[in-house]
C-alpha cells in the first residue's frame, strides 16, 4: 500500500473492476461510481467508495461490491466501506465514451440518446444494430436477460442483439 493513498489512485484501481453483467465493462465505464474518499495513514487507511446501481435493486450490486473489495484489498487496503448512493438515480449519461465503443464492439447497441430527451408516447428508440450499423431494426422485446437491456433483431442482418436501454 502506498503511504500516502490519493484518492486518484483508488480510481485508478477500480478501472480493473468490470461489471459482471456486461463483463466488457468497468464500473468505471458505467459510472457507477459516484465518490471515492480516503482518510488515514499507513495502516490506519480508510477507503469509502460510494456506487449507485443501474436500476434499484440490481443483482449485480453484490457482486460489484465484491470486486471493489478484492480489487482493494489486493493493494494493501484493510479499511474498505462500500456505500450505495441511490439519488440522484443512475442515468446512461454517466457511462464513458469508451464504455459505450466496448459495448457495441462487444455486440450490444450503446444508449443512442441522453436520458433527458424523452420518448414520445408511442414513439421507440432508433436503435442501429452492432454488428451491420443497419438502422432498419425491430424491438422483439422491452425486457432483455437483465432489466438494462431490451431485445432487438437487425431486419438488414437478420441478427439478434440486445440494447443497453436509455434511462
Amino acid at each position: 500500500m502506498p503511504s500516502s493513498l490519493t484518492e486518484q489512485q483508488v480510481y485508478e484501481w477500480l478501472k480493473d473492476v468490470v461489471d459482471p453483467e456486461v463483463p466488457v465493462l468497468t464500473i468505471m465505464d458505467l459510472g457507477i461510481v459516484r465518490q471515492v474518499s480516503v482518510s488515514g495513514q499507513g495502516a490506519d487507511t480508510a477507503v469509502k467508495v460510494m456506487i449507485t446501481p443501474t436500476y434499484s435493486g440490481c443483482p449485480a450490486m453484490d457482486v460489484i461490491a465484491i470486486g471493489i473489495r478484492m480489487a482493494l484489498v489486493s493493494h494493501g487496503i484493510r479499511n474498505i466501506i462500500i456505500e450505495p448512493q441511490l439519488s440522484p438515480a443512475w442515468t446512461t449519461d454517466w457511462m464513458t465514451e469508451e464504455g459505450k465503443v466496448k459495448l457495441k464492439a462487444y455486440g450490444i447497441a450503446p444508449p443512442n440518446r441522453k436520458a433527458f430527451q424523452a420518448l414520445g408516447l408511442f414513439e421507440e428508440d432508433k436503435v442501429s444494430c452492432p454488428r451491420c450499423g443497419s438502422g432498419d431494426t425491430e424491438l422483439v422485446s422491452q425486457f432483455g436477460p437483465t432489466s438494462c437491456k431490451a431485445l432487438y433483431k437487425c431486419l438488414s442482418c437478420k441478427e439478434p442483439f440486445e440494447h443497453f436501454k436509455c434511462h
